[in-house]
């Protein structure tokens, strides 16, 4: 296992998540900190335990939420083996428990999309921590904190490309129905619900953050990003997915669309 490096030397960091995408932003904005060397990335849990084992990086940038061995597991994972802890930044889109799980003095996180400021104020901290050895018992502490509201949120299942994936509610942008078929779009995927009405997908969750705007439609009000004007004193609601996809208000619910936003 390679010696590890003090915090005046080069860092070395390891860049674990599962979309290629991310994988390369993060290095491509890391190419920006030459304090920072990116020895490797990994694309799933278990790669990545085999690399930290393997090549000791001094930061691993984990992301949470991964397919089969999450971010949390493998990080478990290391503790039961025993394995020297590296300076774990975890990676989340979800800054609702982000903020109160991550705030620990050794272990810190980024929200995506991720900011370069805010990722030197990472590496900085990381390189005041280093030399601080991670402790089983802070680690336990911070996993049951973020288990804790990661397994609390709602899961829906998505089918696409003959998959089936699990995704957070809170990722969900909107949901429509046509032809008795629901099809959903969340952050990262767009396929076919399993629930048959719009009705029983709604009654599953959060009525403060889930609105339905028009008969065929369900929204995620966190995911509006525009409140676009229409004829004769009507609304569309401009999605923040990928095509911006415009939603209809119906009358009946314009008045709604009013008070959420105090037009």
């Amino acid at each position: 296992m390679p010696e590890k490096q003090t915090a005046s030397a080069t860092l070395t960091a390891l860049i674990v998540d599962d979309e290629e995408l991310a994988r390369d932003e993060l290095a491509f904005l890391l190419k920006s900190f030459p304090e920072v060397e990116v020895v490797g990335t990994a694309g799933n849990g278990l790669e990545a335990v085999d690399l930290i084992e393997h090549d000791a990086p001094d930061i691993v940038f984990m992301d949470v939420q991964m397919p089969g061995l999450d971010g949390l597991e493998a990080v478990r994972t290391l503790m039961e083996k025993g394995a020297e802890l590296p300076h774990f930044i975890f990676a989340t889109a979800h800054d609702q428990y982000a903020v109160d799980a991550f705030e620990v003095n050794a272990v810190d996180y980024l929200l995506k999309p991720i900011d370069k400021k805010r990722l030197a104020v990472s590496i900085e901290r990381a390189r005041k921590l280093i030399e601080t050895p991670q402790t089983p018992d802070r680690m336990e502490q911070l996993l049951a904190q973020i288990e804790n509201r990661v397994h609390s949120r709602t899961k829906l299942l998505v089918k696409s490309q003959s998959r089936m994936f699990l995704v957070d509610a809170d990722d969900m942008i909107y949901a429509k129905i046509v032809d008795g078929t629901i099809t959903m779009v969340s952050t990262y995927i767009e396929g076919e619900s399993n629930y048959k009405t719009i009705e029983e997908l709604q009654s599953n969750l959060d009525a403060a953050s889930f609105w339905r705007p028009h008969r065929s439609h369900l929204v995620n009000i966190n995911k509006i990003k525009e409140v676009v004007p229409w004829f004769k004193s009507t609304y569309q609601l401009r999605m923040s997915d990928k095509r911006q996809t415009e939603i209809p208000v119906s009358r009946a619910q314009t008045k709604r669309l009013r008070e959420l936003f105090r037009l």
